[in-house]
């Protein structure tokens, strides 16, 4: 984490993003709230967001102070093609906690590439915006978040088919000091992804991280964290 970021504890707004492709922003949900102390305090929730509506949620949130935003979305791509070592090393993490291997994916491969794109797209004007405060951006995985921070693994896995997990996993939430999350969040497993990479990105401005990866410019620009 920067010099600049860790002067962004207190009062830091954070925001959660679920990104999906450039062709289906329909999926693409964002949660954003208030970190301040030892609770986040939730805000406001979008789900269906185009690139144009994530910088004026980002653009609002920095007018009020300084904004992290974690992305659900690889940030970068390894030059050659497969597997960044960050990704290697994630997937351990997550096959160990019980995670499917298949929870961490290559950038490049064929249904991650769209993904990759826009991620990196949405990266580059996030960190471009002319804004009264600074805005961090970090790479993020939700469901490796929760795992790594002691949410069952098996509702974890099951959250995208079954609304039982999901409602769980909400309450789970709650246990970690997110105050105040909507009833939406149990109903779209898109917004609770969304509310678990803003849990990720939460940790990661107060050095709280289970995982985390440095960035390594010029190639691997942003940390990357759970």
């Amino acid at each position: 984490m920067s010099s600049e970021l860790e002067h962004m504890i207190h009062g830091v707004r954070v925001v959660g993003i679920d990104l999906s492709g450039p062709s289906n922003t329909k999926e693409t949900a964002l949660l954003w709230g208030h970190a301040q102390g030892a609770a986040f305090h939730y805000a406001g929730h979008r789900i269906g967001a185009g690139d144009g509506e994530i910088l004026e949620v980002v653009q609002q949130q920095a007018a009020l102070g300084p904004v992290c935003v974690g992305l659900d979305a690889p940030l970068s791509y390894q030059p050659g093609g497969g597997m960044r070592a960050r990704d290697s090393a994630l997937q351990k993490e997550l096959i160990a906690a019980g995670m499917h291997p298949g929870s961490v994916m290559a950038p490049t491969m064929t249904r991650m590439c769209y993904l990759t794109l826009r991620g990196i797209a949405v990266a580059r004007m996030l960190t471009d915006l002319d804004v009264k405060n600074s805005v961090g951006v970090v790479e993020v995985h939700p469901g490796g978040s929760m795992a790594l921070s002691g949410a069952p693994v098996h509702l974890i896995r099951a959250m995208k088919e079954e609304p039982t997990a999901r409602s769980s996993l909400r309450s789970w939430l709650g246990v970690q000091n997110m105050i105040q999350l909507p009833m939406d969040v149990m109903l779209n497993d898109h917004l609770l992804a969304a509310t678990a990479a803003a849990l990720a990105t939460w940790r990661w401005t107060d050095g709280r991280s289970n995982w985390l990866c440095a960035a390594d410019p010029p190639h691997h620009p942003f940390d990357f964290a759970c």
